[in-house]
């Protein structure tokens, strides 16, 4: 004896449900991928891209001198997300620098920063202040005497 059930008829709760179910996924794969795109890149990396252009070669020529200086920068946080800096020159930790820093919220949700810096003992520096939690990009100007570098970290 076979058992023959009718198949149920297909009605429209049946069709609700795919629409509802097709939507909720379209959806949450847009919520996603939207949180992905704000919490990685803000968007902006320079306001106006004809005047960076014009800029260029100049910047390149800075790059090169910087980097026959043959300076390597450290730049991390500490357990109290105070700046800790330390320049090197073969191997050789350089004291007596002039530091001019600003932080930036990437996104430009707070306000651009001056960040100051005081001496730690056994070299490097230390900044004044710590930074609030999230993301930050830290733009340094490091001076030793004539020479100039110019660093910029991201730190989180």
């Amino acid at each position: 004896m076979t058992d023959r059930r009718k198949p149920k008829p297909f009605t429209g709760r049946h069709m609700a449900a795919i629409l509802v179910g097709f939507f909720a996924v379209v959806i949450a794969v847009n919520v996603t991928m939207a949180r992905f795109a704000v919490s990685t890149f803000g968007g902006k990396v320079v306001e106006n891209s004809y005047v960076a252009s014009q800029n260029y070669n100049e910047w390149l020529k800075r790059a090169a001198i910087q980097d026959r200086l043959g300076w390597s920068e450290g730049v991390t946080l500490d357990a109290d997300r105070h700046v800790l800096l330390t320049v090197r020159k073969d191997d050789r930790l350089l004291g007596d620098l002039t530091v001019s820093a600003t932080v930036n919220h990437p996104v430009g949700r707070a306000a651009p920063a001056a960040l100051g810096f005081a001496p730690m003992p056994g070299g490097g520096l230390r900044s004044i202040r710590p930074l609030a939690t999230g993301r930050w990009r830290l733009d340094l100007v490091v001076r030793h005497g004539a020479d100039e570098a110019r660093y910029r970290k991201d730190l989180r």
